[in-house]
């Protein structure tokens, strides 16, 4: 089942030295999302081979132009390829009258746009369906921004296959037996779960923390996550201009890291004053 991450740009403030700001695709079995929209997002998503078409939530951190400056033309492009199915965009309270002045001049769009204003000092639920859950993230930054945690729900056990055919199961026993009942016969016997299952597979989870000053206060909320993407805007070397514009270190999303437990840490939103990026990998192992 996929749970992949693509990073679509990872500079801060603005493109520079290849790189481009803000942006990723994340596929979570069949569901997929694109997670804040900087400028050149498009292209990006084209290099990549991102199916556009299947984005149909688009998550939005907060409103500086580095992290939303690629959403009007992507808006303008699905309506340009045909999109009929809704389009729902979760974001910080104001980015539905900056889009919809931008989009005045060009007509309404051909398919529904619906926006969902979420909280940026409280952790909430904001997005479910049956197979994950999304929940806010309070980051303490410039202007109100959230951070997004994706979560799976839990797996039903896994059935062994001969032993469906073994018991004559139905399909009624298959699903008691996946929801981790035990197996009844006619006889009156009966057969425990883990005679007939095996573990279900644990579930995976992704955190993006957006543009934020060194907060512990994300430790608990962050707590043994898989795979965590926190921003690294500066190296040690420029922590006094990281604290002046609320931004992290390599060293404090470590820190975070630590703290937390994650398995995985990947950094970005790097500052265009650095040329190279080794610094950052070194200071955040």
């Amino acid at each position: 089942m996929e749970f992949t991450l693509t990073i679509l740009g990872v500079n801060g403030a603005v493109p520079a030295h290849g790189r481009f700001p803000t942006a990723q695709y994340l596929q979570i079995q069949n569901h997929h999302f694109l997670v804040d929209c900087g400028e050149g997002t498009q292209m990006r998503i084209s290099d990549f081979g991102v199916p556009r078409n299947k984005l149909n939530h688009i998550f939005i951190s907060h409103l500086h132009g580095d992290h939303i400056f690629g959403l009007p033309g992507l808006l303008f492009s699905f309506a340009l390829n045909g999109r009929s199915t809704p389009l729902h965009i979760y974001s910080p309270e104001g980015l539905e009258a900056m889009i919809t002045a931008q989009l005045m001049p060009g007509g309404k769009l051909p398919y529904p746009l619906a926006f969902h204003v979420i909280p940026t000092d409280t952790s909430e639920l904001i997005y479910e369906n049956k197979d994950l859950t999304v929940h806010t993230l309070p980051l303490s930054h410039r202007i109100p921004t959230s951070g997004f945690l994706f979560r799976e729900k839990p797996f039903e056990r896994n059935i062994i296959p001969e032993k469906i055919q073994e018991f004559g199961l139905s399909i009624p026993q298959i699903i008691r037996v996946k929801n981790g009942e035990d197996l009844v016969l006619e006889s009156g016997k009966t057969i425990k779960n883990e005679q007939l299952t095996f573990p279900p597979f644990q579930p995976r989870s992704y955190a993006f923390v957006s543009d934020s000053e060194y907060n512990e206060n994300l430790v608990p909320l962050l707590a043994d996550v898989d795979l965590l993407y926190h921003e690294t805007t500066y190296c040690k070397d420029s922590e006094d201009k990281a604290a002046a514009t609320r931004h992290s270190t390599a060293e404090q999303a470590a820190t975070i890291a630590k703290l937390a437990a994650v398995k995985t840490l990947v950094t970005g939103h790097y500052s265009s004053r650095y040329t190279e990026l080794d610094l950052f990998l070194q200071e955040a192992i």
